[in-house]
């Protein structure tokens, strides 16, 4: 089968394009032949920080965990799908596990669902990694019904999903984005839009809550921004964050009583941890994209499989609106 792989870590022209043997579903795993895989940040991180990184894989490598595609052979074990089944995941290119820059991929049957059926293979392809962040973080944050909720970065990869989401558990969505490009995103998408350069965390609050604060603040942008995501909570409120790598005083969240839920989903793939728990929320999503309630935004930049470099280049410009496609 063609790949693109990487013999060693660096820039994007490391992608180069290869015939590799096709691999065999074993027990427990599908054999997919991918439609569609989408980059994401940390893919973007692991091509450039190679084993800085504790989960990048050994050389030569095939990258790109989210796909979607068609089983193409079920192995010994897996009765939840079957030849032909539409499938959609993030299960690989990391650690020993090989990705989906290839023309088929073996996958772990634990971490794919059935891909939406209204949704085309690039938006399904665009799905799995981020969508899985948004639901496990708002879910364990208790976003619910009739809770004001702010997401920051609402026009980025895992926000845009975020906002949708408790926007669908019927929460009062606001969330900041920093242009009229993010921010009409935003506001097509069912949220309030607030301009984070325009407007200071205290007036926003304000304008938004009577200066109560939010009760769960969903933070998409993390680090440094923490600090804001704790100045807008309300009291007892919940946070969830994807970027928690940063060292940060947390005495506003004491004298808030603030709860920090940090979302990390790759550890059912490193650790082989509670990993059905992941095929479990791809279902949900898929109920929710069938039903309306969620749509993955691609961007309107198209790459095909050769052109992975490029793929990588887009998103890391930060001009991408939404996930960043390739078509295999």
């Amino acid at each position: 089968m063609k790949a693109m792989i990487i013999n060693s870590y660096g820039a994007s022209d490391v992608f180069e394009l290869a015939e590799v043997a096709t691999p065999s579903a074993g027990p427990g795993q599908v054999l997919v032949k991918i439609a569609a895989t989408s980059v994401n940040t940390v893919d973007t991180m692991i091509r450039q920080m190679g084993k800085e990184l504790p989960l990048s894989p050994d050389l030569p490598a095939i990258l790109g965990m989210d796909f979607a595609g068609t089983v193409e052979a079920v192995g010994e074990g897996v009765d939840a799908f079957a030849i032909g089944d539409e499938v959609y995941g993030c299960a690989g290119g990391l650690a020993d596990i090989p990705g989906a820059l290839a023309e088929y991929m073996v996958a772990d049957a634990k971490l794919i669902a059935l891909k939406p059926k209204s949704a085309s293979m690039r938006e399904a392809a665009a799905l799995p990694l981020v969508g899985i962040t948004a639901y496990e973080g708002l879910t364990r944050a208790g976003a619910s019904q009739g809770q004001k909720v702010l997401v920051h970065g609402g026009s980025g990869g895992v926000g845009h999903v975020a906002l949708q989401i408790a926007k669908a558990f019927g929460a009062d969505v606001y969330s900041t984005g920093g242009g009229s490009r993010q921010l009409a995103l935003i506001e097509d998408l069912g949220a309030t839009g607030i301009n984070y350069v325009d407007e200071s965390v205290e007036a926003y609050v304000a304008k938004h809550t009577d200066g109560v604060g939010f009760d769960v603040v969903f933070d998409s942008v993390g680090g440094a921004n923490l600090t804001n995501s704790f100045e807008a909570a309300a009291l007892n409120a919940q946070v969830a964050t994807t970027v928690s790598m940063v060292e940060l005083d947390l005495t506003p969240m004491h004298f808030k009583g603030l709860s920090l839920h940090v979302v990390f989903m790759l550890i059912p793939m490193l650790h082989d941890h509670k990993r059905e728990e992941h095929g479990v929320i791809l279902q949900e999503l898929a109920k929710l994209v069938d039903n309306g309630n969620l749509r993955p935004v691609v961007d309107e930049k198209t790459f095909t499989l050769q052109e992975a470099g490029k793929a990588h280049d887009h998103l890391t410009s930060g001009k991408a609106i939404g996930k960043v496609v390739i078509s295999v």
